[in-house]
C-alpha cells in the first residue's frame, strides 16, 4: 500500500488476496506499505483481517494491535494459511527493495492513486505478474485466459537444449485495476 493509496480500496484488496483462498500461492503472504501510509491514522486492526496471524516490523507493531514481532524468516515465508508478515518502509524505494529481498518472483501488487509510482513499481519489481490496484487473486491461469493452470514457475529460463530468441524471452503480466477483487 503506497502513501497515496485509498485506504478502503487497500483493505479490500489485501483482505481478498489473503482471505479468499489462503492456501493459494498468491501474496499478501508478505506485505509492505510506505511510511506515510494512510492506515497510520487508524490504529487497530482492519476488521477484515481479524483472525489473521500478523507478524510485523517495529513500525507495523506501533500502528496495528496484536501483531507479533517479525523476523527475516517471517518476511521470507509464503504463508499458505491465515498468516502474513507486514513491514512499513520509508518510501517506494524501500518497498521495491523489500520485495527484491523477500518476494517470491510470482506476483506483487501496489495499491496507489499515484500513477507515476504505479508505473515505476511495474517497471522495477521483478515478478512474473505485477498488479496495480487489483487483488493478486487474479493471477491464475483461467483468469489470464490461459485455460487450466498446469503449473507455476517463478523462473525466467524455461527452455532446455538449443534455444532461439523465443526461448530467451520471458513474459511479465501487468494487471491494472481500479480496486477489483476476485469473487
Amino acid at each position: 500500500m503506497d502513501a497515496a493509496a485509498d485506504l478502503e480500496m487497500a483493505i479490500s484488496i489485501v483482505a481478498n488476496a489473503k482471505l479468499q483462498r489462503p492456501g493459494c500461492a498468491t501474496p499478501p503472504s508478505r506485505s509492505s506499505s510506505t511510511g506515510r501510509s494512510p492506515h497510520a491514522s487508524c490504529p487497530g486492526r482492519p476488521p477484515p483481517l481479524e483472525g489473521v496471524e500478523l507478524y510485523g516490523c517495529e513500525r507495523t507493531r506501533a500502528i496495528l494491535e496484536g501483531v507479533e514481532a517479525a523476523t527475516d524468516e517471517h518476511f521470507a515465508t509464503e504463508f499458505l494459511s491465515l498468516a502474513m508478515s507486514v513491514a512499513v518502509v520509508d518510501d517506494l524505494d524501500g518497498a521495491i527493495e523489500h520485495i527484491a529481498r523477500f518476494g517470491s518472483g510470482h506476483s506483487e501488487a501496489i495499491v496507489t492513486a499515484d500513477m507515476v509510482a504505479a508505473d515505476r513499481f511495474v517497471r522495477e519489481v521483478d515478478a512474473a505478474a505485477v498488479l496495480v490496484n487489483a487483488s493478486t487473486r487474479f493471477i491464475d491461469g483461467g483468469e489470464l485466459g490461459l485455460g487450466a493452470e498446469v503449473g507455476i514457475s517463478t523462473q525466467k529460463l524455461h527452455a532446455r537444449g538449443p534455444m532461439g530468441l523465443r526461448e530467451l524471452t520471458c513474459a511479465k503480466w501487468v494487471v491494472r485495476g481500479e480496486g477489483q477483487v476476485r469473487e
